[in-house]
């Protein structure tokens, strides 16, 4: 199999079910000249694989291949990290949200930038979440942060049925800005 059969191979896998597919195909196919022109192609734009990458299921070499399988590490989805904290702006003590997690304070409505996900703590910036708009929609709080240092946006359900509600006051105060 030549390189541009390789590219062309490696070009079809567009998604997930692609890399299932083609590496089921290819787990099928006698001899390993093809996985050896893939390795090659991988090689020729700068991925790294090692010498067993040739005994590898077709799935996993196609992924590795493409340099995908680093950014398959990356958590997308929130970790709830319910804990309290002094608040940064207003410096009350914060207490737990209860059934989900407060990541903001309920007096001033103030957070920090600590999360890429939220609950992570992955966040380089920790600068002030100033709170910039709130909207009351479908019976519920949704505060709009900027943060202070990078200007980076969220968005965050307000708590009002916790055990410290965040303040209704704030919340229409926040709301009349914007």
């Amino acid at each position: 199999m030549s390189t541009e059969e390789a590219k062309s191979l490696l070009a079809r896998v567009r998604t997930r079910a692609d890399a299932k597919k083609l590496g089921r195909w290819l787990d099928e196919q006698p001899g390993d000249t093809l996985r050896r022109a893939i390795i090659a192609e991988a090689r020729a734009r700068g991925v790294e694989l090692p010498p067993q990458a040739l005994e590898w299921p077709g799935k996993r070499l196609l992924r590795r291949a493409l340099g995908r399988d680093a950014a398959a590490q990356v958590r997308s989805n929130p970790i709830a990290v319910d804990e309290t904290f002094a608040c940064a702006n207003c410096a009350r003590v914060v207490p737990f949200g209860g059934r989900t997690a407060r990541n903001h304070c309920p007096w001033c409505l103030h957070s920090l930038h600590v999360d890429v996900v939220p609950g992570d703590r992955a966040a380089d910036c920790g600068g002030l979440l100033v709170p910039v708009g709130a909207k009351y929609a479908h019976g519920q709080w949704t505060l709009r942060h900027r943060c202070a240092v990078c200007g980076a946006e969220r968005r965050v359900r307000a708590l009002e049925d916790a055990e410290v509600p965040d303040d209704p006051a704030a919340l229409r105060g926040v709301a009349s800005r914007g």
